[in-house]
């Protein structure tokens, strides 16, 4: 490799620092904030309130005190799978990283199924009719991947953009629907009676299942860590922009979920796009029928933003990883003219296409889009069972208490126990239930055997490709 223009042949050295508080604060914000999570929030019913609830406290909380300890203290370039390594070695740091890199096949194509979903509604209410078309729906889904993937490889100082209009464009819409829930609720009141009673969860297995979507739906805030690298001054952005966006993120889950329930009964709310039919039903009742439409578009740039987010921060940990030589040297490679990991990235958006197209065979829109859901969730959470473990295992070390930039967790070692075993807990649980089939799945066996056996054929790929690395490197170091 050739040398670099500051003198490094490091590929991580040649990366850009382009990114500052704002840019980590609206990446976090377009990477987590999901309106289809708020979709599938309503959808589930005013017990959803106290779900959310229970998830900030007892899950995201947790995650951003774990997230921001380590990023502070280990704040180089592929995050997780870094954080991995410097606690279990490098088999389990690949185990983490090749999980966390993974579940994007299964979760780009979720995303952008919901996200062409959502952008139907830029023609008005007259688009309902394109959100089940598969045709329309694959196509748009495919133009925002595309989008996203030539920004990023272009580089941070373009493809940031993307993903600082996408966090305003996803905040902005859902401001927008409190605004009309709140005043049709003081004109008219609201659809959905709220009571102590009807907020608090109700243990079927429809919510068994949807769990695993809530805790699911607090995550990324950990992503722009594996990005550390191109953070200016990580030690001090990375933390402040994690507490900023996860306040915002926390309260829009809460109140856009009561905003959506106070316009359209649960019944009527569809999982990826009824956030915008709630804003749509409403602004057409207060005689605004643009502002549908502008929601609409504003949350289609979002959706672009937040894939563009993911596909920046993902790509990171493949790129390391190929750099450690235990995914194809490829990997590590920095585009020549633009310095960014365009191989990695290229992969990721080749095998996402391809299951997007796969995942369509034999099942309905919605069958389609629970398992991408379930598969992702699974995968990306068994790196999070690694995060927590490696909070505990590296509080032991003298560099802890040494470090003085690092934000750690309050309450010294029984503080970090405490903190971190509560999300090991919570996202074990995730895992099991994100096993069970949807109350409304036609084949439950069916269902359940394409989850298990796409989840295993994933970790087990990865695992063929770390040993053949493995291998090499063994091969290399005693010829």
């Amino acid at each position: 490799m050739s040398q670099a223009a500051n003198g490094s042949s490091d590929p991580i050295q040649q990366l850009r620092k382009e990114m500052g508080f704002w840019d980590v604060l609206l990446f976090n914000i377009a990477t987590v904030l999901g309106p289809r999570w708020i979709a599938a929030a309503a959808h589930n019913g005013t017990s959803s309130i106290s779900l959310w609830i229970i998830a900030a406290l007892f899950f995201f909380v947790p995650s951003a005190l774990v997230i921001n300890e380590l990023s502070s203290r280990f704040p180089h370039e592929g995050g997780l799978y870094v954080w991995s390594k410097e606690a279990f070695g490098d088999f389990h740091g690949f185990v983490a990283g090749w999980c966390y890199w993974i579940y994007t096949v299964f979760y780009f194509p979720g995303l952008l199924l919901a996200s062409a979903s959502m952008s139907a509604y830029v023609i008005g209410e007259s688009g309902a009719r394109l959100e089940h078309d598969r045709t329309f729906l694959l196509l748009v889904s495919l133009g925002l991947l595309l989008v996203a993937v030539v920004l990023n490889i272009i580089g941070l100082n373009i493809g940031k953009w993307l993903q600082n209009a996408g966090g305003v464009a996803t905040y902005l819409p859902l401001l927008m629907l409190v605004a009309v829930a709140g005043l049709l609720l003081v004109r008219h009141g609201s659809v959905t009676h709220f009571s102590f009673g009807n907020v608090m969860p109700v243990w079927n297995w429809d919510t068994v299942n949807f769990w695993s979507q809530i805790a699911f739906a607090f995550t990324g805030l950990e992503l722009v860590s594996a990005m550390s690298a191109e953070v200016r001054d990580p030690q001090r952005t990375l933390p402040r922009a994690v507490y900023a966006a996860g306040a915002l993120i926390a309260a829009m889950y809460i109140v856009g979920t009561l905003a959506v329930l106070a316009l359209v009964p649960a019944a009527e709310v569809s999982t990826t796009s009824g956030v915008f039919h709630a804003i749509t039903v409403g602004s057409i009742a207060l005689k605004i029928g643009f502002f549908g439409i502008l929601a609409a578009l504003l949350v289609t740039v979002g959706n672009a933003g937040g894939v563009g987010s993911t596909v920046a921060g993902i790509a990171r940990v493949p790129f390391v990883v190929g750099i450690d030589r235990y995914l194809p040297a490829a990997f590590g490679k920095i585009h020549p003219r633009w310095k960014t990991p365009y191989v990695s990235i290229l992969v990721q958006a080749i095998i996402s296409g391809l299951i997007l197209l796969v995942s369509q065979i034999n099942e309905t829109m919605r069958g389609a889009y629970q398992f991408l859901v379930d598969a992702a969730i699974i995968l990306y959470f068994i790196p999070f069972l690694y995060m927590f473990a490696a909070a505990i295992k590296l509080a032991k070390r003298a560099d802890r208490r040494e470090n003085a930039h690092a934000v750690l967790i309050p309450g010294g070692m029984p503080g970090v126990w405490l903190i971190s075993t509560l999300g090991f807990v919570i996202v074990l649980i995730g895992i099991v239930v994100s096993l069970v089939p949807p109350g409304d799945s036609a084949d439950k066996f069916g269902f359940e055997m394409k989850l298990v056996g796409g989840t295993v054929v994933a970790i087990a790929l990865g695992l063929s490709l770390y040993y053949r690395g493995a291998w090499t490197k063994k091969s290399e170091s005693s010829a």
